[in-house]
């Protein structure tokens, strides 16, 4: 029997960016939408606030649908002043939800970790939802610890890892692109694939982000979660359904089978971004903004290789790469395709291979064909087909939000997926600390380091 909605969410780190940048606003767009439905929202954390006053954070939250709908789901929420870590302050807001709970830990990993052992000799309602954020964990080992702590809670159905990349319509479009196109799913193996590129790079430079990032860096914020989640849709073998326990099956398996390039990590790259201007904006260099700690070395783009050792993609290099502060930024899956094994003589042209990007921003999918030349048809040329993705009405949160609310893990990040992706980059962080990997630099608003095209 499917398990009722939810109906209360409860927010522990309500006064951070992430509650008020994205998880309210992904929340006003599921209420505003066709699958909205009507639900509790309380607040929690260490600053004193009224519940005046977070009622009118919950309002702006909602400014972008009517106003009707931002009032109504202001007027019944509430704030309630208490420390993420204190079973006593946790207990209070959960026993003051109505309807089943969901509890979003929109904390820091070491401050949602101390949560849930907070919690873990407490009597919690039935059918209560943990979601977690990313990174699950700060290491292998801690990402271990904190799954066995959840097992003694609850049971993984009600633990929500969240990734809000698996709310993107796009990359969940990848399922719909390579098993339901006959065409294109023998196409995308070793056979006919050199390579492929998983690029997720930004315009958007650290934005008062330190306290996080500044520990984290490009690999774990973004490598190690969102992108080794795109890799395991991209490489997984066809599933029998859709299902939660069908999909993240398969993506485990695929990143079982995954490992760095180079044994010892050494097969990655990694730089920050020194001054430099995007747009009309001057962005200082990212060891001067404040909170950085320049000697703490964190990167703000990091690449690695990756292979995936199946009988599919048998010494295809996978190159993930995610950066911040690019002025020309790409968001996107390539694949490149190998040369044909002979062109018939007589034939001439194109030099470079063949790719189909699947494009995260824009939401669109690019094919490279090669056709005969307009003024002479033994000149060979490039044309490519382009085909739009269609828009999801919900934001990327509010795709997480509606399965959290509805109980479906199929976008959760399942325990042993987030140990399989924390195992794949603990090679590479450990030659980084060693500084077997130089650290580059880039001015913000160009491509990279010179050195890396």
């Amino acid at each position: 029997m499917a398990a009722s909605r939810i109906g209360t969410l409860i927010i522990l780190g309500a006064g951070g960016d992430l509650a008020s940048r994205l998880l309210m606003p992904g929340l006003a767009s599921l209420l505003a939408s066709s699958r909205g439905e009507e639900m509790q929202l309380i607040g929690v954390d260490q600053a004193p606030l009224t519940d005046a006053k977070w009622q009118s954070v919950v309002r702006k939250a909602f400014a972008g649908s009517p106003s009707a709908l931002g009032e109504r789901v202001a007027k019944k929420s509430f704030y309630l002043q208490g420390d993420a870590s204190s079973a006593a302050d946790l207990m209070r807001a959960i026993n003051a939800a109505t309807g089943r709970v969901a509890l979003y830990f929109a904390l820091p990993p070491a401050i949602a970790a101390l949560a849930c052992a907070a919690l873990a000799d407490e009597k919690l309602p039935n059918g209560i939802v943990f979601a977690l954020e990313k990174p699950f964990g700060t290491d292998l080992a801690s990402a271990k610890a904190l799954n066995r702590l959840l097992q003694r809670i609850l049971p993984e159905e009600q633990v929500f890892r969240v990734d809000h990349f698996l709310g993107k319509s796009t990359v969940l479009n990848l399922l719909g692109l390579r098993f339901a196109n006959r065409m294109f799913e023998p196409l995308l193996s070793a056979q006919n694939v050199s390579h492929v590129e998983i690029v997720f790079e930004e315009a958007l430079a650290l934005e008062g982000r330190a306290g996080y990032y500044d520990k984290a860096g490009a690999l774990i914020d973004m490598i190690q979660s969102h992108l080794l989640q795109v890799l395991a849709l991209a490489t997984m073998e066809p599933p029998s359904s859709v299902s939660s326990e069908d999909l993240r099956g398969g993506m485990a398996q695929a990143l079982r089978a995954t490992r760095p390039w180079a044994k010892n990590g050494t097969e990655s790259r990694r730089a920050r971004y020194t001054a430099g201007k995007i747009g009309r904006r001057m962005l200082p260099a990212y060891a001067s903004e404040p909170g950085v700690d320049p000697m703490r070395q964190t990167e703000t783009l990091a690449e690695m290789t990756v292979a995936v050792d199946t009988w599919r993609w048998e010494g295809v290099p996978f190159v993930l790469r995610s950066g911040k502060a690019i002025g020309d930024p790409r968001q996107e899956i390539i694949f490149t395709f190998r040369d044909v094994p002979h062109l018939p003589t007589g034939f001439s042209g194109p030099s470079r291979q063949a790719k189909l990007r699947v494009g995260f921003s824009p939401a669109q999918l690019t094919l490279d064909i090669v056709t005969n030349g307009r003024d002479d048809p033994f000149n060979l040329e490039w044309d490519t087909m382009v085909a739009q993705f269609a828009p999801s009405e919900l934001q990327t949160y509010g795709e997480v939000l509606a399965e959290l609310l509805t109980g479906d893990p199929t976008l959760s990040v399942r325990g042993d997926v987030a140990e399989e992706c924390w195992r794949i980059v603990t090679p590479v962080i450990a030659a980084w600390k060693k500084n077997a990997v130089p650290l580059d630099s880039y001015p913000a608003g160009s491509g990279g380091p010179k050195s890396w095209r």
